[in-house]
């Protein structure tokens, strides 16, 4: 009993010692509660919508009406075209678009159906889902509400507001096209940033680092030397992933796999300029580990890997914003989902940059500072 009384209390003394550490296990499972707890949220509400009214009635003002009124839809955007619709919707700044035809008035005042198109980027097949049936219900409330007022009866068999859906990018909502591409981007975030975290501790810990100082190396020659041969593993990992992405679960191509494979260049890099960061900072692998897997959850939850950002309060859809994966799953399913090519994905391309170019340049001032 003494000797192993003894032991523990040698390992309480260590756990002491390693304030890092202790601090890691005892404030991440708080931070990640408070995360997940606000920011996840199934119920998908608020979705940007991109308005086209050709009608500027007051029926068409009400229509509108009901559906920001459900809350699901935010009337963002207010266009004057359909390419302009096209355009929000391609590039991912609206998720709906509705378009009212311009005889809406005319035909609700002699009992005629009147089509409204509801276009839905089914790339995100939970959101497209809540939209599709919001506003199929909000299609079949108008109708009634407006036969109420013309003949003061009820048909069920009558729509009004005939509410015609169209299912953009993934009309079938399969959900392997929406989160196959999610999850090539959670692979190289877990390996990339994993691997390069470990880098410059391990060299700490086998006593190599010292080596490495003395020779004329720079310091931004080494973080160069850290990541440029993962680089490849990266490259390895997508395109494996691609392979089994198209054979086995027939995700569609529809963009440039060239584009694909030098946009995917700004993450690889961005997700190693993170784990050297982290390893700059760790004093041994387990702290490395830790802060990797502190990364890694919130980058799964908050990039809209699973849970549509739609949903999520404010300070939890800026806080992803901060994740490199947010920027790239938008890229992915841009590309492979919707084509979309470098002139709406340069906004993504910027924020890998400027990603890349904080997170080097705290790795590399980090690491003169421990030099010294």
């Amino acid at each position: 009993m003494n000797r192993l009384l003894a032991i523990l209390k040698k390992e309480f003394i260590q756990m002491r010692r390693d304030s890092v550490t202790l601090a890691i296990m005892l404030i991440m499972p708080v931070m990640q509660l408070i995360i997940f707890g606000f920011a996840i949220n199934t119920d998908v509400k608020h979705l940007k919508t991109a308005v086209f009214d050709q009608s500027l009635s007051a029926e068409s003002r009400e229509l509108l009406s009901s559906f920001a009124a459900s809350e699901y839809f935010d009337m963002v955007f207010v266009e004057d075209s359909f390419e302009g619709v096209n355009t929000k919707i391609d590039s991912g700044d609206a998720k709906v678009g509705i378009i009212i035809p311009p005889d809406l008035e005319e035909n609700l005042k002699h009992g005629r159906s009147t089509p409204v198109q509801v276009i839905v980027d089914a790339s995100d097949s939970q959101s497209a889902a809540s939209a599709v049936a919001a506003a199929q219900s909000i299609g079949m409330l108008k109708s009634q509400e407006a036969l109420l007022e013309t003949s003061g009866t009820h048909r069920p068999e009558t729509a009004l507001y005939d509410i015609r859906i169209r299912a953009w990018y993934n009309p079938d909502f399969v959900t392997a096209f929406y989160m196959v591409p999610a999850i090539m981007g959670t692979i190289l975030t877990m390996t990339m940033v994993l691997i390069t975290s470990m880098a410059i501790v391990r060299e700490r810990e086998n006593g190599t680092l010292e080596q490495l100082i003395v020779t004329p190396l720079k310091t931004w020659e080494l973080m160069l030397g850290k990541i440029i041969p993962y680089i490849f593993v990266g490259y390895a990992q997508i395109t494996v992933a691609l392979f089994v992405g198209l054979v086995v679960f027939d995700v569609p191509v529809r963009g440039s796999i060239g584009l694909l494979y030098a946009l995917s260049s700004f993450f690889i890099i961005a997700s190693l300029a993170l784990g050297v960061l982290i390893s700059s900072y760790a004093k041994n692998q387990m702290q490395a580990m830790q802060m990797s897997l502190f990364v890694f959850l919130p980058s799964i939850m908050l990039s809209g890997f699973v849970f549509p950002r739609d949903s999520m309060p404010d300070f939890f859809y800026w806080l992803g914003n901060l994740l490199p994966i947010t920027y790239y799953l938008q890229i992915l399913r841009g590309i492979l989902l919707k084509g979309n090519g470098l002139a709406i994905l340069w906004g993504q391309v910027m924020a890998l940059m400027v990603f890349i170019s904080l997170t080097l340049g705290a790795s590399i001032k980090k690491f003169v500072k421990t030099l010294n």
